[in-house]
Formats: C-alpha cells, structure tokens, sequence
C-alpha cells in the first residue's frame, strides 16, 4: 500500500513516481510481463557471439522485440558478473536501455548484515540504476531495511520460490506456520513506504490459494513460468481476484524461443503469446 507522508510529496513535486506509482502503471489492468534477460554465451545466435559486447548486443535485440508487450526487465546479476568489469559494464548498457515506464528489477537475491546490505543497496539502485531488488529475508529485517528506504526503489523478498529445493526450508513448519507465512508478514510489517513485494514461484499452485490472502496487497514477482515449468491456466485463475500489481517473470522460453537469425521475432512472438495467455 502506497504511504502519503512528505517523502512521496517531494518525490511528485520532482516529477519522479514512487515505486508503486510505476508498478502499476507499468502493469496497468492485469498481471505484467517480466522479461528475464538472462544471456548464456553459448545459446545466443552465431553472429551475436562474435560481438565485442555478445550480451549487451543480444539483450538490445530483446528488449526492442518485446517492449510492446513488457512491463518490466530482470535481468539476473551472475550471467553479468561471470565476465566480470565487461559483464558489469554491458549490464548498466543494458538497464540504460530499457524504455521509459518499464520497471527494471536487479535479481540478485541479497541479503548480508546492515553495513553490506547499505552498499548492495546503493550499487544496485544508484551504480546500476534499477528501480527494484530481490532480496534475501533468511538474516531478517535489519538485512532488508537498506533496500527499502527510497519510495522510488523497490524490493521483491524471496517468500515461495520455484526451484525444487526451496521446500527443503520454506515450507517447513515453525510455530505452527511454513517459514513462508512467517516471511510474508515480516515483509508486510516493512511495507513502510509501500515499495515491498513478493517474490512466489508459479511452479506451487497449490499453496496460492493460501498465500495470495496473507499477502493482501503487496505487488509481486512470479517466476517459474514456461522453462521451469509454472502452468499459465492456474496462475490466471489465482490471480484474477488479487488487488495488487503482479509480475509473472519468463527468461528462457521468450529470449531463447529461437537460436537461430530469427531469434528476435520469436522472441517478440513468444512475448506476445504469453501476455495473451495471461490477459485473455
């Protein structure tokens, strides 16, 4: 929930939106397409792999492909630090790309002691220029908080993710609840500035029914969708009702839909077939 105090107030007389102002207009009526741009070396198309700059030169492709129909970018931070200052270096050309109204989400799931998480923080929102995080909750609030100080920048806390392994300690019970119900409500103690969402993995539709209702109306991430194997029929149907913005989150099946020269129409065709499977 946005929160009217002074801060959003200087923030409008600047001209600058907060983080939930964005999302939504990112989104508008509906769920969001979040396009992860995840570049792998060895599936970008020939001709790309020769570039002096391969992931910057195949993430412009995609993201002029797609614009019409994403609200937001994610691109995840270790296919970018794995070539380390010129991974780095067409990750900031890469988010400088992005169009106007897009919301572009850092995915490095941090989360470290107050001091570390103050310069994770200003790395990803000032060096880096995203208007979002994912972040880490296992160190609690106190590794959050830096990410959450600016109405204009956002963080996405890891509450049900979509890998295998996330049951081995999210769903475990504790006081009576799953870890994940216990995460939820800290980050809704911590929606101050309502610039905090959810990260929730489509690939447990069977925990939305009892998710969706503790999470009220934070905004959230949905990945899991299409690679990974997250259904777009139980997603549509869990989040017909919910009140907030919501992302759902695809990389491989949009940026690698072809390798070949007609990568970049598939993409945008992949881009295009999933927002209408989402919206129809």
């Amino acid at each position: 929930m946005q929160v009217t105090n002074v801060e959003s107030i200087a923030l409008e007389a600047k001209g600058t939106l907060t983080f939930s102002a964005r999302l939504k207009a990112a989104t508008g009526d509906g769920p969001g397409l979040c396009v992860g741009l995840d570049p792998l070396l060895e599936r970008l198309p020939e001709k790309l792999r020769q570039s002096s700059e391969p992931l910057l030169s195949f993430n412009l492709e995609i993201i002029e492909a797609t614009s019409e129909y994403a609200s937001a970018y994610k691109p995840n931070l270790a296919f970018y630090e794995l070539f380390g200052a010129a991974g780095w270096r067409q990750l900031e050309e890469t988010i400088r790309a992005v169009p106007e109204g897009k919301v572009v989400i850092a995915d490095g799931k941090r989360g470290d002691i107050g001091s570390t998480a103050k310069a994770y923080a200003a790395a990803l929102f000032d060096g880096l220029g995203s208007d979002a995080a994912t972040v880490n909750p296992y160190l609690g609030s106190d590794a959050l908080d830096p990410f959450l100080q600016r109405q204009d920048k956002g963080a996405f806390i890891l509450a049900l993710t979509s890998n295998p392994g996330g049951s081995d300690l999210q769903q475990l019970i504790s006081e009576g609840e799953p870890i994940y119900s216990h995460v939820i409500r800290l980050a809704r103690g911590l929606n101050r500035l309502g610039n905090v969402g959810l990260v929730v993995g489509a690939t447990r539709p069977e925990i939305w029914p009892e998710i969706l209702p503790q999470a009220e109306d934070l905004p959230l991430l949905i990945p899991g969708v299409g690679a990974q194997g997250g259904g777009v029929a139980a997603l549509k149907e869990a989040l017909k009702s919910y009140p907030a913005p919501a992302l759902v989150n695809a990389s491989r099946s949009i940026i690698y839909a072809s390798s070949g020269d007609d990568f970049k129409r598939a993409a945008r065709d992949a881009a295009r077939r999933l927002l209408d499977q989402l919206r129809s």
